[in-house]
């Protein structure tokens, strides 16, 4: 409940001054008293008061040097000045000094109590005026600052399509100074081949109401370049007053803005709805190319197999040995580039493994040569060269990449020169590079084609940089180099004269792991005498897969679907020791198929052999028990030690 207003009388007749205390207490006021302007301005000093009634005539001072006190101590107190010798000129007087009224005496009750409820109703509307202004000030402070550090632009235009507002906010997007836009044409910063949007969103008929809404244009930027963004516009038409711009320096004055309206930046949903295209797209194609994967490494199987056995079956020193290990060379090239391409599709990347760097020079350089043959290739490979942790096909695209731009620099034909060396990087050595003080292996690719400049040298690695004519190179192949070798923790480096030739070094860290060697590293067999069970749909490769086990010393069983695996090893389940089961099959495929030989035996060896597979129904299936995994193609080696390891490895199925 709000305290009752506090009145103070102030007059030097005493029967006057009580007379008025004893009326106005009968009142909803709470009521002092003061008989000269001392002990009024004493008063004051230590309390608060709403009205005062003061007579002019005091005994110690004038009243209106009194008023004068209590207006400097609270200028919110309302005075009202009573006296019996008023004039015209006096009541002026009073009011110009700053009374709210004057009274003459003497002055009837109801007269005292309307005028001191005038004053009181004044000071509680003045009290709640200034209360609206400090609210409308904050809201407007508000407004202000939600829209300078809106992250939208947000603007108003005139009937002529004219800004009239912008906020702050256009600078950072689009380099516009505010004042600059203020008076320009909407279109003025719109993309050209946008204006007829724009036009719809902007010009519709009607002065109020919701336009369209939620449209993207393109906007340019203060240099007239269109911006690689892509802006949401949101308007509404009102004839509403716009808050004018308070800088001293602002052409805009205040005015009527008919549309007002929010562009967004919606550039980066636009780049995630691209990428989520992309993906999905990428996912269409990653199902399509995981098909033609396993066709085609289907075909690589068949052609490895009998590549296989016919090295088994031929001397080291025959002519027909030699191109069996060529055929088998391109079949492993082929299945590594199919591998490439599924990653590619599926957008995974393949994991690093220590690796032979010699062995991986080397082929890569055959390949190259053989296509080459004007050039002549050198090799100078440091013997127990220490292994590396890479991903091999980046490797041998990074060798590749070297290779064509050396045989680039040499028209019609040179000497290119292959060498491999361990090497320790000091600190020295590795705050040039760029790289870790410890062991690496240096790939030097050396040429003795027309070399290049400083300059040249220094922006050889730079994206699409090239020395090269119209149509005849990106630009990209050495910064790939250069990408590799980051991604491998790397550094790559050229040496080069004009005329004589270039050297390309690559730094690999050293891997501390024995390295992962080719199959016919271990050209050991491993034979078994087992009964196995091949299941695929593929007649070349259940007929290669069965002639490479009978020359293992196994016994075959095939079967041609899951049905047919599961009727077969339901009649002679004691006699089978494993089963080599491919993932894609008509019917039924690969899971299904082990989910149903499962339920004839939990304890049944399943190997999975298979030119195309999900990852995840692949790991599935080994957490479920399946014994091993084998990837298509493959050659009798790796066929022969992946049974040993499955069979020998797992505890014998009981009888």
């Amino acid at each position: 409940m709000a305290s009752p207003p506090r009145i103070l009388i102030v007059d030097d007749e005493k029967m006057m001054c009580d007379s008025l205390h004893y009326l106005l207490n009968r009142e909803p006021y709470e009521v002092f008293k003061a008989y000269d302007g001392e002990q009024a301005i004493r008063m004051f000093s230590e309390d608060i008061y709403d009205l005062v009634l003061l007579d002019v005539v005091l005994p110690d001072m004038d009243g209106y040097a009194v008023m004068d006190a209590l207006s400097r101590r609270s200028s919110e107190t309302l005075i009202i000045i009573m006296t019996g010798y008023a004039t015209m000129d006096s009541a002026i007087d009073a009011i110009r000094r700053g009374a709210y009224d004057y009274l003459r005496k003497p002055f009837e009750h109801q007269e005292l109590l309307r005028t001191i409820e005038n004053a009181l109703n004044h000071k509680r509307l003045k009290a709640e005026k200034k209360a609206l202004d400090g609210m409308l000030e904050l809201s407007e402070e508000r407004y202000r600052y939600l829209v300078q550090n809106s992250p939208d632009i947000i603007y108003a235009l005139d009937k002529n399509g004219r800004f009239t507002f912008i906020n702050s906010v256009v600078e950072k997007s689009l380099g516009y100074l505010t004042d600059d836009l203020i008076g320009r044409h909407y279109s003025s910063i719109v993309y050209e081949e946008d204006l007829e949007k724009a036009r719809d969103l902007f010009e519709e008929p009607g002065t109020s109401g919701p336009t369209r809404n939620g449209e993207v244009i393109r906007l340019k930027a203060e240099n007239g370049a269109v911006l690689a963004k892509h802006f949401e516009i949101r308007n509404v038409a009102m004839d509403l007053p716009v808050f004018p711009d308070t800088s001293p320096h602002s052409k805009y004055s205040g005015g009527r803005a008919v549309t007002h309206g929010v562009a967004r930046d919606v550039s980066r949903r636009k780049q995630l709805e691209k990428q989520l295209q992309q993906a999905d797209k990428m996912k269409a194609i990653g199902t399509l190319a995981g098909g033609l994967a396993h066709d085609f490494n289907n075909i690589l199987m068949g052609i490895q197999a009998y590549t296989s056995l016919i090295l088994l079956n031929n001397e080291v020193d025959s002519p027909d040995y030699e191109r069996a290990q060529l055929i088998d060379r391109q079949v492993r090239s082929g299945a590594e580039l199919t591998r490439q391409l599924l990653d590619l599709a599926k957008g995974s990347t393949k994991k690093a493994r220590s690796i032979d760097l010699n062995e991986l020079v080397q082929q890569s350089s055959r390949m190259f040569g053989r296509t080459k043959k004007e050039i002549t290739i050198h090799e100078n490979y440091q013997e127990a060269v220490w292994n590396i942790d890479a991903e091999p096909g980046q490797i041998e695209q990074a060798l590749l990449n070297l290779y064509v731009n050396a045989w680039q620099a040499m028209e019609g034909g040179g000497d290119l020169t292959l060498e491999t060396k361990n090497v320790s990087v000091d600190a020295t050595q590795a705050k040039s590079l760029g790289v870790k003080t410890g062991d690496y292996v240096t790939i030097s690719v050396s040429d003795t084609g027309v070399g290049m400049d400083e300059h040249t040298q220094k922006r050889v690695f730079e994206p699409f940089f090239t020395t090269k004519g119209p149509g005849q190179g990106t630009g990209l192949g050495l910064a790939s180099v250069y990408g590799i070798m980051q991604y491998h923790s790397g550094a790559v480096t050229v040496n080069s004269v004009e005329h004589e030739g270039s050297t390309f070094r690559l730094y690999l860290p050293a891997s501390k792991e024995a390295a992962t060697r080719s199959e016919r590293s271990s050209s050991k067999l491993l034979k078994g005498t087992e009964t196995v069970l091949v299941v695929d749909d593929e007649e070349m490769v259940v007929n290669a897969e069965e002639e490479m086990l009978k020359a293992l010393g196994y016994d075959v069983l095939t079967a041609r679907s899951g049905f047919d695996a599961a009727e077969i090893y339901r009649r002679r389940q004691h006699d089978i020791a494993l089963v080599v089961l491919d993932m894609i099959m008509p019917g039924i495929g690969g899971v299904q198929t082990f989910n149903l030989l499962r339920s004839i035996d939990p304890n049944i060896r399943v190997m999975i052999a298979t030119g195309f597979s999900d990852d995840d129904e692949v790991s599935g299936l080994m957490q479920q028990g399946c014994r091993g995994f084998l990837q298509k193609p493959f050659n009798i080696e790796r066929l022969s030690h992946k049974l040993r390891e499955v069979l020998d490895t797992q505890p014998a199925r009981p009888a």
